[in-house]
């Protein structure tokens, strides 16, 4: 009898202390990671607790997917660099949500108190967009250009980035004279509305595509190499400093020209998801050589012949 009431004693206080025990604590890496314990991280390598997290958002419960693990990330990228195609590819993979370019308005990112706000809303499932997965979602983001307040914060955001275990995505484009003519063309359709009056910075047919191909822009000659050496030293910049974090640099080029998707299935290996398939509808504007697509090609091309940035000229 004697035995058998220090067995059940051993048991009740077994289970007495494990209700108690709520919370794990997992240091890794100079970082404090807390999770739920009921929530099963044993399959997760050490190396990437840090990148692991378990949202609770305020306007919804995450019912059977609470346990599902998601990440963060954020497309970093300029204008008009295949960044809105890039998004549509990622937002079509089940487990994916990816927000848009949530740093339009400007309101958002008036300072870093505004921007950190909207981080944690988006990073906590609580961001509604048409992308969104929501409950079951396996990795979240957004699209971010760096003119939009990123550059001029960018030491909070960077500290942000990675305490909060923030995978960044940097996507250029190769030849930025091809990105100057796509914003010019951009700007222009703003005003001019060619598409039944309506202005679309993305098309989903050969058909609108054409429409908008018509126009040639003409560009600033005499201000055409320092406005290109500006945006190269400027994007080498923000990925110098974002090396920090974890991040992969892509290009659109390579997106587009890989026909194996390899880039593809790196990006998805970086998320950490299951592998799919990944598809836009989407169709590319300019496709035409240079020389048919700027109104002053003659001038363009005797500015940049003989210097580094000549390639520009004949590269797709």
């Amino acid at each position: 009898m004697v035995c058998g009431v220090y067995i059940c004693s051993i048991y009740l206080n077994q289970i007495s202390t494990h209700k108690k025990v709520k919370l794990l604590n997992i240091k890794v890496m100079g970082h404090i990671k807390v999770m739920d314990q009921q929530c099963n991280a044993t399959n997760i390598k050490p190396s990437e607790i840090p990148y692991v997290h378990y949202p609770k958002p305020k306007t919804y419960n995450r019912g059977e997917c609470a346990c599902n693990p998601v990440r963060f990330f954020a497309i970093l990228s300029l204008q008009r660099t295949g960044s809105g195609w890039f998004e549509t590819l990622l937002n079509s993979h089940i487990n994916v949500t990816s927000n848009g370019e949530v740093f339009t308005p400007r309101e958002r990112r008036t300072n870093i108190t505004t921007i950190v706000k909207t981080m944690n809303e988006v990073y906590r499932l609580d961001w509604f967009s048409s992308a969104s997965k929501n409950e079951c979602t396996a990795a979240v983001g957004f699209k971010w250009m760096i003119n939009q307040g990123f550059y001029r914060h960018r030491r909070q955001i960077l500290k942000y980035f990675k305490k909060r275990g923030i995978s960044s995505i940097f996507l250029f484009r190769k030849n930025i004279l091809r990105r100057m003519i796509s914003v010019l063309a951009n700007s222009h359709d703003k005003d001019a509305r060619p598409l039944n009056g309506t202005h679309q910075s993305h098309v989903y047919s050969r058909k609108e595509a054409r429409i908008l191909a018509k126009y040639k822009p003409t560009i600033n000659a005499t201000l055409l190499l320092s406005d290109l050496r500006q945006e190269v030293e400027e994007t080498a910049e923000a990925i110098d400093f974002f090396k920090r974090t974890r991040h992969m640099v892509l290009y659109y080029e390579d997106l587009i020209n890989n026909r194996t998707n390899l880039n593809l299935k790196e990006v998805q290996e970086f998320l950490r998801l299951p592998y799919r398939e990944l598809s836009s509808s989407q169709v590319k504007i300019h496709t035409a050589p240079l020389s048919m697509q700027i109104q002053n090609w003659e001038a363009v091309r005797e500015a940049l012949e003989g210097t580094p940035y000549e390639r520009f000229l004949y590269e797709n």
